[in-house]
């Protein structure tokens, strides 16, 4: 069997910075050359980004992504890594606007592709053909898809090339690596990162090579966008389902591999197939050791998304560091200690904004957290700020509790003004499905990193972290008060979480019921939950749209999060 030696590059591109991004292909492709490999594959849309959304109708960015393919194809060259073989996508356009029956909007002016960069010139492409439509993605009615597959020739090996979405789908591009009797399947992704994905994505890909009777290279880009994490956790596996290569969750790597691939033949290539054929040199080169990275387990892996999800929307946009309010409880405590991992303590600060109902423990726990993190520290009280506010307006009640969420919210955000921080809200995914918060108070921010964490789950990432740093032989950063006490939003004396909601291990049973299996009431209480405690629920989540819609974005961790994933309008009367 003739042998590839391959590197797939998990890159962390910014949306847009084509200078950048091309640089770190460029980084990949030396350390790729200088171990001898003979194809270098980078992510979906490496050179531009993912998600591109609406970009991608905007012809001007269209051309100068596809300038910038052709000018990194001559960079290659001009450095003297021209022999190796480098696959990248981007987006290509602007094509004139073309409907395909109903496969995408007539409007769409660009594909998603994958370019093929040898000696200095764009060799190939290959456009994507299922452009999918369901949960954050919305190629179908950016892209034209595409409707050929592409197969390399590469030192007597032939290499089908697809992208992402075409790897799910049965039939279509992946129907025809069979057909046309590749040795090796190469896929390129921009595949977010859910918890529990790697359960569904690796079988995929296994079942792929076995089907297929090829070896398949699976890349994935890596970083935070937005409100997506991409994960990494690039593999290689081969024919009979092995795992040849791994790379790690949550990092930029160049994972590289020798391959034996069945020899190409002459079999008469199928329908709609293109094959290309590349001269590459051929050398003796010592086998490398195997490298397969351990995947984390869940809660790690969840960990690891949000740090890395407050770590890249911060820096990528332009911020040196966050504030948030410290109250003492569970939902603060985590998202500084996710803060600190992600930035270090000395980008993050924490402010204790104490009113006059806040008890001992909250203050003591606030501190306690401070110090155990390490980070910036300051103590605002608010109560003389609440007092003239509420007298002049006779608020008492509810309304009352409100103005003293808003006043900590100004001066979260009059010191994020005056000092340049980016505000994090702290709100967990159970406060936000029910409407437990208020708005333009605890609300307040840019970025919220438990947004798409359920109350139930916010413990357990406690736990976990504390118990990672007692194995590090390290101060566990969440006080263990914190995670014990009942929770409570202290606006009023003696108040807990559990006056006004279900407790949470029930409440959060019937959300996911409701919001991520999208079960009706009836079928709910079908479960055997009470009738009456679910509409409670369903009611609250459905009343709690427009505060949702209002809300800062969060690291995406679940098949269901608030925002893209759930579309639903705010000016609803359910009749079931």
């Amino acid at each position: 069997m003739p042998r590839l030696r391959l590197a797939l590059g998990q890159s962390n591109p910014v949306v847009g910075d084509l200078r950048g991004n091309a640089e770190q292909v460029l980084s990949a492709a030396r350390e790729a050359h200088a171990a001898g490999a003979d194809l270098l594959a980078m992510g979906e849309m490496a050179l531009t980004g993912y998600p591109i959304e609406d970009l991608a109708s905007r012809p001007s960015f269209l051309a100068a992504a596809t300038r910038a393919a052709h000018d990194l194809a001559a960079r290659l060259e001009a450095e003297g890594l021209g022999d190796l073989v480098v696959i990248i996508g981007h987006p290509d356009g602007p094509h004139p606007p073309r409907e395909l029956g109903t496969s995408n909007a007539p409007t769409a002016i660009a594909q998603n592709v994958a370019s093929v960069l040898h000696r200095g010139a764009v060799v190939a492409r290959y456009a994507k053909h299922h452009l999918p439509n369901y949960s954050v993605f919305d190629e179908y009615r950016v892209f034209i898809p595409g409707d050929e597959l592409l197969v390399l020739r590469i030192r007597d090996v032939d290499v089908a090339l697809i992208l992402c979405e075409d790897l799910w789908r049965d039939g279509g591009p992946v129907g025809r690596v069979l057909e046309a009797d590749a040795g090796l399947l190469v896929v390129i992704n921009a595949s977010p990162f859910e918890r529990d994905k790697d359960e569904v994505r690796l079988p995929l890909v296994t079942r792929r090579a076995v089907e297929t009777d090829t070896v398949v290279a699976y890349v994935n880009i890596v970083g935070g966008q937005d409100d997506l994490v991409f994960d990494g956790d690039s593999v290689v596996v081969d024919g009979d389902g092995v795992i040849l290569a791994r790379a790690p969750q949550f990092a930029e790597h160049l994972l590289v591999v020798d391959v034996d691939a069945e020899a190409a033949t002459d079999t008469p290539l199928p329908p709609a197939v293109a094959r290309v054929a590349i001269a590459a040199p051929d050398s003796a080169r010592p086998e490398l050791p195997r490298d397969v990275a351990e995947l984390p387990d869940d809660r790690e892996q969840i960990w690891n998304a949000l740090v890395l999800g407050v770590r890249d929307y911060v820096g990528k946009n332009g911020f040196r560091s966050v504030i948030l309010g410290l109250s003492g409880g569970i939902d603060s405590a985590v998202c500084a200690a996710i803060a600190v991992d992600a930035l270090g303590p000395d980008g993050v600060h924490g402010v204790s904004m104490p009113s006059r109902w806040s008890s001992d423990h909250s203050r003591s726990d606030a501190d306690d957290l401070a110090e155990r993190l390490g980070l910036h520290y300051s103590v605002e009280p608010i109560a003389d700020l609440v007092a003239p506010v509420e007298s002049q307006l006779a608020l008492d009640g509810i309304a009352a509790e409100n103005l003293q969420a808003r006043i900590r919210a100004i001066i979260l955000m009059g010191l994020s003004n005056m000092h340049g921080h980016l505000v994090l809200t702290t709100g967990n995914k159970t406060e936000l499905a029910v409407g437990y918060s208020t708005i333009y108070g605890d609300s307040v921010g840019g970025f919220a990193p438990i947004k798409d964490v359920p109350k139930t789950l916010v413990w357990e990432l406690a736990r976990w972290r504390n118990e990672h740093a007692a194995a590090r032989g390290e101060t566990p950063p969440i006080p263990e008060n914190s995670i014990a006490k009942p929770p409570s939003a202290e606006l009023r004396p003696d108040q807990v979480d559990q006056d006004t909601l279900p407790p949470y291990e029930l409440l959060d049973a019937v959300l996911e019921a409701y919001i991520t299996r999208h079960l009706g009431k009836d079928d709910i209480v079908g479960l055997g939950y009470d009738h009456d405690l679910v509409h409670r629920i369903t009611g609250l989540v459905d009343r709690a749209e427009w505060k949702r819609r209002q809300g800062a974005i969060g690291p995406k961790i679940s098949g269901m999060a608030f925002g893209r994933d759930r579309r639903l309008p705010i000016t609803y009367r359910p009749t079931e």
